[in-house]
C-alpha cells in the first residue's frame, strides 16, 4: 500500500477531484453524478471522479491510499460510498479547484474500485469556511484498488449532509452510453468543421 496523498488539501464549493484526461477541464456535477444510487464521489464521468466534502472553503483532512486488494473498512468513518473508475490516461491526480494544486496518484490504466470515506461533514458544513489558525473539522479517505467494474454503492451513511449528496444523485438520469457519447462527439466536430468552412468561404468572399 503507498500513500501519495496525506495531510491537508484546500477545496472551495466545498469539492475537490481525481482528474486523469489532459484535454478536459474537468468533471461537471450533475454529469459525474449520473445515473448513481450513491452521493459523494460523483464517478459517471469517464477518467474523474467529483468528490463532495463538508466545509464550503478550507483546509480538510485528506488520505489517498492505494492498495493492492480491497482493505479492510474501518467503521470509524462516519459516512462511506464506493464506485468504479478507470484512468484515461497515466496522468491521474487529485486536483484542486480551478486547478491550484494537484497531487500525482500514479494510477496504472486499469479498472479500480474507489472508496471514499468522511468523518465531520454535518459540522464542517455548519461552520461552512476553516480559516487557518482553526481546528479541523472534516477529513477524508480514498482508497483504490483494481477491480472489475461494478454498481456504486453506498457502505454506510451518517450525516444530513451525505444523505443529501445521495438524494442528488439519485435524482439525476442515466450518463449517455458509450455509443451515445461517441456520436454526440462526432455530430460536434461535424458542427465545427461545418463553422469553419463557413468561415473559410465568408473569407474567400
Amino acid at each position: 500500500m503507498r500513500r501519495p496523498v496525506e495531510g491537508e488539501v484546500h477545496v472551495h464549493y466545498g469539492q475537490i477531484y481525481v482528474e486523469s484526461d489532459p484535454d478536459s477541464f474537468g468533471p461537471d456535477l450533475q454529469e459525474s453524478f449520473a445515473g448513481q444510487s450513491a452521493g459523494l464521489c460523483g464517478a459517471a464521468t469517464p477518467g474523474a471522479l467529483w468528490l463532495s466534502t463538508g466545509l464550503h472553503t478550507g483546509s480538510v483532512g485528506f488520505t489517498v491510499e492505494v492498495h493492492d486488494q480491497a482493505p479492510p473498512l474501518d467503521q470509524a468513518w462516519e459516512d462511506v460510498v464506493e464506485a468504479s473508475f478507470r484512468p484515461v490516461s497515466a496522468g491521474s491526480a487529485l486536483v484542486q479547484w480551478a486547478g491550484e494544486a494537484s497531487w500525482d496518484l500514479a494510477l496504472e490504466e486499469t479498472d479500480y474500485r474507489v472508496r471514499y470515506c468522511a468523518q465531520g461533514m454535518d459540522e464542517a458544513h455548519r461552520q461552512d469556511t476553516r480559516l487557518d489558525d482553526e481546528p479541523q473539522l472534516d477529513c477524508y479517505l480514498l482508497q483504490f484498488w483494481p477491480a472489475p467494474p461494478a454498481p456504486d454503492r453506498v457502505l454506510k451513511q451518517t450525516s444530513a449532509t451525505a444523505a443529501y449528496w445521495h438524494d442528488y444523485a439519485r435524482r439525476q438520469p442515466a450518463p449517455p452510453t458509450p455509443a451515445e457519447r461517441a456520436e454526440a462527439e462526432r455530430q460536434a466536430r461535424l458542427a465545427q468543421e461545418q463553422a469553419e468552412e463557413e468561415r473559410r468561404l465568408a473569407h474567400e468572399r
